[in-house]
């Protein structure tokens, strides 16, 4: 009998045959980008892999083109919009595979980014560990993308990867994680609370049921910066923002379940501050919530940092035009980034869009 994990069966590790790798993929009004994504999860050298896409009620042709690439190893799927963590679960209990490989519709992987990272599995790491990669970020031309090195881009234990995290205020892209059937039983399912930062929240749970994170420096992932558009734009909106200081209570629960120490207060301490620009000054409850938890730890919370041009700003117009000010700038400053990069990809030509 194939052994049984939640409800699956996960053949490949048990038996010696080449584990299946699930490439799980959930989509919403992505027909700009699914193609290229797909065609990339296709492209993987590894070649026991199957696909699986998820349309979360999708209003454009996203069920339409990714049908398309529909056959004995991609599946394409579509149910009503319930958003991306309840796109995620679909997609796993749809799933096989030994391992899991997540994939949001607009990001792309390097052809060989599974074989390295299923290649590094053979030397130093059991089947909980938690394999990572590089990410790059680009808006329409891959081969352009910025690999910006940050503390998170080494092998860590969970709990120096969690202080490193809230720290630091940096992150791991969602396909940079490789990830065994051991590994996302022990998790759970994705949180469906988590209209904001579901991936930060998930994989914390992974790393805690980890026994460690193993870099693999050439197993590259390419994420699209889709700006007010993406999973992770928060703006204004009341539901993501109380997802988000759901996720960040959670990540400090996670962090101090793992260690209690002076160190890791000091990183939950600055995790609050540097994330305070998100609450102030519209929702003093959070804003207070996070005042008790820093009281708690014998700090003063404070204000948010403000640059000099910013405070000036400030004191002339007030603290909410100045925030809705600064965040129509960057809005308007990445449009026109996005704007010239369209322009430059349509005189290199349409293969600029994609790696394979």
């Amino acid at each position: 009998m194939p052994h049984t994990i939640s409800g699956f069966q996960v053949v490949g590790e048990i038996t010696g045959m080449t584990p299946l790798v699930s490439i799980l993929i959930p989509a919403h009004n992505a027909e700009q980008w699914i193609s290229d994504t797909l065609r990339s999860a296709i492209a993987q050298t590894w070649e026991r892999k199957e696909i699986i896409v998820v349309d979360d009620g999708s209003r454009d042709r996203t069920f339409e083109i990714a049908s398309q690439f529909e056959s004995q190893s991609v599946n394409v799927v579509r149910q009503e919009k319930q958003g991306a963590a309840a796109a995620r679960n679909t997609a796993l209990s749809l799933s096989h595979g030994d391992y899991i490989q997540w994939l949001d519709a607009d990001d792309l992987l390097a052809p060989d980014k599974i074989s390295r990272q299923m290649e590094a599995r053979k030397e130093k790491v059991s089947n909980r560990t938690l394999l990572s990669g590089p990410w790059g970020t680009f808006i329409y031309r891959p081969q352009r993308a910025r690999f910006t090195p940050t503390s998170l881009w080494a092998d860590l234990s969970p709990v120096e990867w969690l202080i490193y995290k809230l720290q630091d205020n940096v992150f791991m892209q969602t396909a940079t994680w490789l990830v065994s059937r051991d590994l996302t039983a022990a998790a759970g399912l994705w949180d469906t609370r988590m209209l904001s930062d579901d991936d930060g929240e998930y994989f914390c749970r992974v790393l805690l049921a980890s026994d460690g994170v193993h870099f693999v420096p050439d197993a590259k992932v390419y994420y699209r910066n889709s700006g007010s558009i993406s999973l992770g734009f928060i703006g204004d909106n009341p539901s993501k923002i109380e997802a988000l200081w759901l996720s960040m209570k959670l990540h400090i629960g996670y962090l101090r379940s793992l260690e209690d120490s002076p160190r890791v207060r000091a990183a939950c301490l600055q995790y609050l501050r540097t994330s305070l620009f998100y609450f102030y000054p519209q929702r003093n409850s959070i804003v207070e919530e996070a005042e008790q938890m820093a009281e708690e730890w014998g700090e003063q919370l404070g204000l948010p940092h403000r640059n000099w041009k910013y405070a000036w700003t400030e004191r002339i117009i007030g603290q909410r035009l100045t925030k809705y000010g600064q965040r129509f700038l960057r809005g308007a400053r990445m449009w026109l980034e996005r704007k010239w990069d369209r322009t430059l990809l349509e005189i290199e030509g349409r293969n600029s869009s994609s790696l394979v």
